[in-house]
């Protein structure tokens, strides 16, 4: 069961800005040939918006474990989850960053989810987690950290 699905996408002027492989190709190619720029710049951009879209995280809060990126970890072996805002998710992203914790960290995107790790074996002291909405992550995960109430009987 899925409690929280959230897709980081990069900032989105990038592929505007990626439009300037066009030109640029065009330009390198030019002396060889206009025409192999002209079919080789919208090829090019086209496989960097195709990079592009491929590059966007995910964070996942579903069955029990906590997927950022590539990593997964049970919640069973994660602190209580706190949301970080503007000034304070700044400092969390530099001057207050352990080097050894785990980032998924988006340019464009302000704000982060601190969460410590528990587990003893676990070198790393916490994830830290770029959001659009840290108040839905961080409930989330710490929801999920919570054992669920059994109905007598079952």
């Amino acid at each position: 069961m899925t409690i929280y699905n959230e897709r980081l996408w990069p900032a989105k002027w990038i592929p505007w800005a990626l439009l300037l492989v066009i030109p640029a190709t065009l330009l390198v190619l030019q002396p060889v040939s206009w025409l192999v720029g002209a079919i080789t710049g919208p090829i090019l951009y086209l496989a960097c918006l195709a990079l592009w879209i491929l590059s966007a995280s995910t964070l996942a809060v579903e069955d029990g474990t906590l997927r950022a990126g590539r990593a997964t970890i049970d919640t069973q072996f994660l602190g209580e989850a706190e949301a970080i805002y503007a000034d304070d998710a700044f400092a969390a992203r530099g001057r207050d960053l352990d080097p050894r914790a785990w980032l998924v960290i988006r340019g464009g995107v302000k704000d982060v989810v601190r969460v410590p790790v528990t587990d003893q074996d676990d070198p790393t002291p916490y994830w830290l987690l770029s959001t659009r909405s840290a108040d839905a992550l961080a409930a989330a995960i710490n929801d999920a950290r919570r054992p669920t109430a059994r109905i007598e009987g079952e």
